[in-house]
């Protein structure tokens, strides 16, 4: 289809003459004639009906008219989207699985809005991305850690069980209960090695390879476990309570390697999350204060 005629049918279409569209277009009215006359027999069917004062507009060409306006539209703004398409950065960035999906999506909100030209893909960490979300023990001898957040370990259970009528609980009373492990885990680690060190211990009953997994299996009502407090945001029907003793938690931020060369997209993200860092920082030294 030439975009040439349709031009001239709008604009005899608004004007409802020939004369004037040529006017409005800098065209010759024979041009413009021509122009209609030959998109008609493309169409194959009678856009307008002439008469000496103008013309009539037939319902084929009040059919036409939002399509024709739609389509100059379209390719009016093809140049424009090249050329932004030219400015954008494209930026691959890896998620860590199992991390808290509102933290995650501040951050990501926050990338976007301060760096639309950003063209973010989300891959998965076995790729190669530019920079990935991950937790501090995941970093690389060569790369660098910039923290964003942090999430607590807490005891979860279900309603039903003992220990959820407790408001705290202290590590001697986990003895023996039905336990479930999560091999990675440096806060149940930690757990298990502060029972052992008092002559107690739990009663393993299952193992899982992520703390989603470990989730499923406390809701199936297999067990106890410590999950962090990011996974547990879907998790609304267990019960959590606060365990006596050491703070246990993980910290989660962006992973990126230590190159001097760094691209575009990815200084842009640093500088972006380092602010974010701060700000989150200052929030919780105010906060903290105001206590």
């Amino acid at each position: 289809m030439d975009l040439r005629l349709l031009r001239c049918f709008v604009a005899v279409y608004e004007e409802k003459s020939i004369t004037a569209a040529a006017a409005r277009l800098f065209h010759s009215q024979p041009a413009i004639s021509s122009a209609i006359k030959s998109l008609e027999e493309t169409l194959g069917t009678a856009l307008f009906l002439r008469h000496k004062k103008g013309v009539d507009l037939t319902d084929e060409a009040h059919y036409l008219y939002p399509l024709a306006l739609r389509l100059l539209s379209d390719a009016d703004r093809l140049p424009g989207l090249f050329q932004q398409r030219k400015h954008q950065l494209p930026f691959k960035l890896a998620t860590y699985p199992d991390l808290s999906q509102l933290s995650l999506a501040r951050v990501l909100a926050t990338l976007q809005d301060e760096n639309p030209e950003l063209l973010l893909e989300l891959i998965d960490p076995s790729s190669t991305p530019d920079a990935s979300i991950t937790l501090d023990c995941q970093k690389g001898e060569d790369e660098i850690f910039l923290p964003l957040w942090e999430e607590d370990y807490i005891l979860c259970m279900r309603p039903e069980h003992p220990l959820a009528q407790r408001q705290s609980i202290e590590p001697r009373e986990l003895h023996q209960y039905r336990f479930i492990e999560c091999p990675p885990c440096e806060a149940h680690q930690q757990t298990l090695g502060l029972l052992a060190c008092n002559g107690l211990s739990v009663n393993l009953v299952a193992k899982a390879e992520s703390k989603t997994q470990v989730m499923h299996l406390v809701q199936a009502g297999l067990g106890i476990s410590f999950l962090p407090t990011g996974v547990l945001e879907s998790a609304k029907e267990l019960v959590t309570r606060p365990l006596i003793g050491p703070r246990m938690f993980r910290r989660i931020g962006l992973c990126y390697p230590a190159s001097k060369s760094l691209k575009p997209a990815l200084s842009a993200a640093i500088a972006t999350l380092g602010r974010y860092q701060q700000n989150r920082s200052k929030t919780a030294m105010d906060t903290q204060t105001n206590v």
